[in-house]
C-alpha cells in the first residue's frame, strides 16, 4: 500500500513536506530527528480545492518575451535609506526584487517593504514564511499586501532558527508553505513558491511542487543545484509529474569566501565547489564572480521550461551597495539596463 501520510509529527507541524531543511542524514533542521515525509511513497496530496482565478503577473508576462530577472533584496535591517539607495542601484538590471524574511535579521513589515520597495520605484516580491505568524497575523499581511500592491508573494513554510539565534522567540509554524499558497491564492494574489531539487528526498521534490501548483502558485523559485544537468533532470521530472508553471532557477551569487559561505551552509542549497574555489581564488574576485554567475544563468536558462533566474545571496562580504553593485552588473549583462 502506498505511503501518502508521515507516520510522526513533523518538529514544524507541516502537512505538506518535506521542507527544504532537510539535511543529508534525512534529519530535520529544527530537530534531531528523522523527517517523518523522507518515508513516504508520494507527496501528500493538496485537498483545499481549486485555486481562484488571478490576472497573469506582469514579470510572467513578460517571461513570453524574454528571460526575467528577480534579484534578492539585501540591505541592512531597518534602514528605509539603504533601501532606497541599493533599489535604485539595481533599477533598471532585474525584473523584480524578492524581498527575503531571515531567521537571524528581522526587518521592516512585509506590508510597509511593499510600499518602500514600490515607493524607491521597483516590483517587490514579498516572502511570507509561517515561522514568526500564526494564521490570523498571516492572513492580515496577506491582506495588507493586496492593499499595498505587492507584485507578488513568495510563500514558504520558512527555515528555522539556528541554535543561540532568539532562542527566547517562539516559532509558530501554524501553518506551511503549500498551505498558506492556498490563503495567498484565495487573497488575490500572485503567488510564487519555492522548492529545493537537490534537497533529500530528491524523489518526492517534483510532486511535491505539483501539490503547490494545485493549491494556487503560478511560478516557482528553485534553491541553487549542483549543475544544470541535476536541474534540467529535475525539470523533466516535474513536467512528468504534471508541473506546468514556469521555473525561475536560482543563480548563486558570490566574490569571496563569506557570500559563498552562506551559500553553501544553507539546507538544500548546493553549489560547484570548484567553481567556487576558482571565483575566490581569482586575480580579481568581482569580475569572476560577475562572469560565473552570467555563465550558470545562461546555462540554466538553456533549459526549457526556466524561464529565469533569481540572483540570490549577499554576492559581497563588502556590505549591501557593493552587493547590489554586482548584482547590477549581472543583471546587464543578462537583460540589458543602464550602464
Amino acid at each position: 500500500m502506498e505511503r501518502t501520510r508521515p507516520m510522526a509529527p513533523c518538529p514544524k507541524h507541516m502537512h505538506h513536506g518535506p521542507c527544504g531543511g532537510v539535511r543529508a542524514d534525512l534529519s530535520c533542521e529544527v530537530s534531531p530527528v528523522r523527517c517523518p515525509f523522507t518515508d513516504l511513497d508520494a507527496p501528500v496530496a493538496w485537498s483545499g480545492g481549486d485555486p481562484a482565478d488571478r490576472p497573469e503577473p506582469p514579470l510572467l508576462t513578460r517571461a513570453r518575451t524574454r528571460p526575467v530577472v528577480l534579484t534578492d533584496l539585501t540591505i541592512a535591517p531597518f534602514d528605509a535609506k539603504g533601501l532606497a539607495a541599493v533599489v535604485g542601484t539595481l533599477d533598471g538590471t532585474c525584473d523584480g526584487l524578492l524581498v527575503g524574511e531571515h531567521q537571524g535579521r528581522p526587518d521592516f513589515p512585509p506590508a510597509l517593504m511593499t510600499s518602500l520597495v514600490r515607493d524607491a520605484g521597483s516590483a517587490p516580491w514579498i516572502t511570507l514564511t509561517c515561522r514568526d505568524r500564526n494564521r490570523v497575523v498571516l492572513e492580515q499581511e496577506l491582506a495588507a499586501l493586496a492593499e499595498t500592491g505587492a507584485a507578488g508573494v513568495f510563500c514558504a513554510t520558512g527555515d528555522g532558527r539556528a541554535p543561540g539565534v532568539r532562542p527566547e522567540v517562539t516559532q509558530v509554524f501554524d501553518l506551511d508553505g503549500t498551505q498558506l499558497t492556498g490563503m495567498a491564492a484565495a487573497a488575490g494574489l500572485p503567488v510564487a513558491v519555492p522548492e529545493a531539487p537537490d534537497a533529500p528526498p530528491r524523489r518526492l521534490r517534483a510532486g511535491r511542487l505539483r501539490e503547490k501548483q494545485r493549491a494556487g502558485a503560478q511560478f516557482a523559485i528553485l534553491n541553487h543545484v549542483g549543475s544544470a544537468y541535476r536541474l534540467a533532470d529535475f525539470v523533466a521530472s516535474a513536467r512528468a509529474a504534471g508541473v506546468t508553471i514556469p521555473l525561475v532557477a536560482g543563480v548563486a551569487v558570490y566574490t569571496d569566501a563569506r557570500s559563498a559561505a552562506v551559500l553553501q551552509n544553507f539546507p538544500g542549497l548546493h553549489l560547484d565547489d570548484e567553481r567556487v574555489a576558482a571565483v575566490v581564488g581569482a586575480a580579481d574576485p568581482v569580475a569572476a564572480g560577475v562572469a560565473e554567475a552570467v555563465a550558470e544563468a545562461r546555462r540554466l536558462l538553456g533549459i526549457d521550461g526556466v524561464v529565469g533566474v533569481n540572483l540570490s545571496g549577499l554576492a559581497s562580504a563588502h556590505g549591501p551597495a557593493a552587493g547590489a553593485e554586482i548584482k547590477a552588473a549581472i543583471g546587464r549583462e543578462l537583460i540589458g539596463g543602464p550602464t
